[in-house]
């Protein structure tokens, strides 16, 4: 049961992108933390990238409308080689963070490395690896995982910040950083050089046994 005496937020995650834009929404109180919604917004067909930045304007004035986060969460300094696509990546940045604000809602900004560190130990993750650890940490059923990995790593950047909020996994299990987590959960013992391919060896070996 929540303690209605502990702050309780409702955050909005968002990896923005021009053809598809992964969102989730996360409940947390304390050290409690709860999925409400992930999943992706696809606008690839959609002709114009006038027209599809204002399908996801749209689609996040009604999503925002019907959740009532308290915060939104968003991967920002995103860099390309090609000039042009940084510049369609920022236009839908600017789309998400507008949204929020017209709606008073306070906007967090979140590197892609800051997001990768936060959830598994080592900024230079890949998308497979971040949404084992996110499977590990929430919960999520295997059927249940997205196919599209822009969900989870909405997913991703809404967790770094609930993390950001008062890093309940480190109060909760007395760790010092993710490491020692997992030292503590018992999932480092995998094969690999590095503590981050003993971890994602143990939640591969995790999932297997489901």
């Amino acid at each position: 049961m929540i303690d209605r005496l502990v702050k309780q937020h409702r955050i909005l995650g968002i990896d923005p992108g021009t053809l598809f834009m992964g969102y989730a929404l996360l409940d947390t109180a304390g050290k409690q933390v709860s999925i409400v919604d992930f999943g992706v917004l696809d606008v690839h067909k959609t002709e114009g990238q006038y027209a599809r930045l204002q399908q996801e304007l749209f689609f996040l004035r009604d999503l925002i409308a019907e959740y009532q986060p308290t915060e939104l969460a968003i991967e920002t300094q995103f860099v390309d080689k090609n000039p042009q696509t940084m510049i369609k990546i920022v236009h839908a940045q600017g789309v998400a963070i507008a949204a929020a604000l017209l709606q008073d809602i306070p906007v967090n900004e979140y590197s892609p490395m800051k997001v990768k560190m936060a959830i598994t130990g080592n900024g230079h993750s890949d998308k497979q690896q971040v949404a084992g650890m996110l499977q590990r940490f929430l919960h999520i059923p295997d059927e249940q995982m997205p196919k599209k990995l822009d969900a989870t790593d909405a997913l991703a950047i809404a967790y770094c910040h609930y993390l950001q909020l008062g890093l309940p996994l480190r109060a909760e299990h007395g760790a010092k950083d993710w490491t020692t987590y997992a030292k503590q959960r018992g999932l480092t013992a995998g094969k690999g050089t590095t503590p981050n391919d003993k971890l994602m060896a143990a939640l591969r070996s995790t999932n297997h046994k489901k």
